[in-house]
């Protein structure tokens, strides 16, 4: 689209995404864009057709997603998925036989399952490193991967890894380096920016926003690089349904103001568990002591609401912290509007076993928080009384 140098500005990204979609339907003129759940759609004669032919293929209203969410990273396009896992699927599929995936030791528990069980029938090779490690970044060139995998911030430690300098790395040797931005959103970082290739969502959590979808996307920075997911996409029939499309359309237009609020909480959050002598450790990119501060000060624009943290006590503690919560919920996945709580050891990464658990830094008393948009004094109590319950039980220890 050409813009005439006097005409208006282009709007922000804050407008553009509660824009999305808007006026999209020329049959009726609706303001909010119609959910399209047909299946099929008609041919003109035997072999042709206009846009659309089977909604596994194309779909008009997970085009409007895919759109809005393509926007928001600054990409060329995207591809929605029925699940963020689906989307680290179809991307693995650029690779072959033989070909080598770097990825972090400590990314998801799922993400690991999947490129461990992979590897072992052959689908590709996997190595697991340390990114964040300038010396393993050094390393890596002589690896000659063919696909450098990113998850910054990671999961659940928070460690942030250096986006710009491994996408120079893998440009240099002919790797596509591929970030997974569901932590942050591209509200707070947009890693495209920074020279990745590929960004993956699971469009469950903050995209969506409401835990009420299970979806993933892939944006790309380069065409032909999204027509080779997309081919991928379609042939393993793993699209994400038009329903969920929908949901996730209308999460992505609170986005903004829904990241503003839960930052704002994650940060009183912090500050409360740094008090605390329950605390063995914080975990959250905002903290000066935070490995990976400056680089996360550098490329994100804003701190995330994930917050993990150690508790004294192992397990025992954990039992005392989580019985009896109020507003944080012991539930998987993060993102949504409400406040959770997850004990990654034997919640998100349980697929790992304990040497790949204690590779990835993952103790027995780590807790991980999805800090929500409720308020923020109401968040700090609950956590304070549960943090009580654990000095009582170490009490009763001693």
């Amino acid at each position: 689209m050409i813009r005439h140098t006097n005409g208006p500005p282009p709007p922000s990204p804050v407008t553009r995404s509660v824009r999305s979609g808007l006026g999209a339907d020329t049959g009726h003129r609706a303001v909010m864009p119609p959910i399209h759940l047909s299946s099929n759609f008609l041919f003109d004669s035997p072999g042709v057709y206009g846009k659309y032919d089977y909604t596994r293929s194309g779909n008009p209203t997970r085009d409007l997603a895919a759109t809005a969410i393509a926007d928001l990273e600054n990409g060329c396009g995207a591809v929605i998925t029925s699940s963020g896992m689906s989307a680290i699927l179809v991307v693995t599929r650029l690779l072959s036989a033989g070909d080598l995936l770097l990825a972090p030791r400590d990314c998801y528990g799922g993400s690991h399952r999947l490129f461990t069980a992979e590897a072992e029938r052959g689908s590709y090779r996997v190595q697991f490193i340390d990114p964040t490690d300038p010396a393993v970044l050094s390393e890596a060139r002589a690896l000659r991967p063919r696909v450098v995998w990113l998850e910054t911030p990671s999961n659940p430690l928070l460690r942030i890894t250096d986006i710009a300098a491994w996408s120079r790395l893998s440009r240099e040797i002919g790797a596509i380096c591929v970030v997974d931005n569901t932590f942050l959103s591209p509200v707070n970082q947009r890693p495209l920016e920074h020279g990745a290739d590929l960004v993956v969502h699971s469009t469950t959590k903050f995209l969506n926003g409401h835990s009420d979808v299970v979806g993933g996307a892939v944006v790309a920075a380069d065409p032909d690089l999204l027509d080779e997911v997309a081919w991928w996409t379609n042939a393993a029939g793993v699209a994400g349904s038009p329903f969920d499309a929908y949901l996730t359309l209308r999460g992505t237009r609170t986005l903004h103001a829904r990241s503003r609020i839960h930052e704002e909480n994650a940060l009183e959050v912090v500050a409360a568990l740094e008090r605390n002598d329950a605390v063995r450790r914080v975990y959250h990119p905002s903290r000066r002591d935070h490995p990976g501060h400056d680089t996360a000060r550098r490329q994100q624009t804003g701190w995330g609401s994930l917050v993990s943290f150690e508790l004294r006590g192992g397990r025992e503690a954990v039992d005392a912290f989580v019985d009896g919560l109020d507003c944080f919920a012991l539930a998987e996945s993060l993102g949504g509007v409400e406040s959770l709580v997850a004990h990654p050891a034997t919640m998100t990464h349980a697929s790992m076993d304990e040497q790949a658990q204690a590779a990835a830094g993952i103790g027995k008393g780590l807790l991980r928080l999805s800090v929500g948009i409720e308020a923020a004094t109401d968040l700090v109590a609950d956590l304070e009384r549960g943090l009580c319950r654990v000095e009582a039980v170490a009490c009763q220890l001693v």
